[in-house]
């Protein structure tokens, strides 16, 4: 069978990891590289904020490429939308024209990336689309996956759940309001390991700061890579 070549949305979290895992095993395409969305002036993988060089990490566990898309602070939609679409023409000079995403069901992302990629030829894949998010939570735990709360909205949960484990507890612990996979933004996590992981991250957790009405657990590799940075 000829697969396909496609690139995965990586934003480090459990959604990302979880889409790939379920892109991998529907066996259409052949994932060969991960994008990532980093701010230039703090290092960090946009929106999640968790380090690069976790993220880097993570590439070398799922035995991936990882491409870095450098994002300025702050970043306007103008340079965003260029800055991907240069990547998209590069990566279709090498014959990938297929993007995998892990949105599940918010119709009005999938509707603007359709807007971005579609008149490029990019044909968007979304492997957990419309998938209910209470069983697919407990799918992901079922499968192994590992991952911890890095960053939360304060104002939809409790800001001592930042840091936490994506765990049955953490699930219990939320108020009936937040998606159970924190799709409307309520919390993003980072993965630790994963379906496709030939061997997990050790993470320890860092300092808790609060930043812009959200609030960021720090997390670093327990060997000590990627110390250093400003939380």
């Amino acid at each position: 069978m000829n697969r396909r070549k496609a690139v995965m949305s990586w934003s480090s979290g459990k959604d990302s990891a979880f889409a790939l895992a379920a892109a991998r095993a529907a066996g259409e395409l052949d994932i060969v590289a991960l994008v990532s969305s980093v701010n230039e002036e703090f290092e960090r993988v946009a929106i999640h904020g968790t380090r690069r060089v976790l993220a880097a990490a993570q590439a070398v566990a799922l035995g991936l490429e990882l491409i870095e898309v450098s994002l300025p602070q702050p970043c306007t939609n103008e340079i965003y939308e260029a800055r991907m679409t240069a990547l998209a023409c590069e990566l279709q000079e090498k014959g990938i024209n297929d993007w995998v995403f892990g949105d599940l069901f918010l119709e009005d992302v999938v509707a603007y990336r359709q807007a971005l990629f579609g008149p490029l030829g990019i044909e968007l894949h979304l492997p957990l689309w419309q998938r209910d998010t209470t069983a697919l939570a407990a799918d992901m735990l079922d499968a192994g996956l590992q991952a911890f709360i890095v960053t939360l909205d304060p104002k939809k949960l409790p800001k001592d759940l930042c840091g936490a484990a994506y765990d049955h507890n953490f699930l219990a612990a939320l108020p009936d309001s937040v998606d159970p996979c924190g799709e409307r933004g309520e919390f993003h996590t980072i993965v630790a390991n994963a379906p496709g992981f030939a061997s997990p991250l050790q993470l320890e957790k860092g300092i808790i700061v609060e930043r812009s009405g959200f609030v960021y657990c720090d997390f670093i590799l327990k060997d000590g890579q990627g110390a250093g940075q400003d939380a």
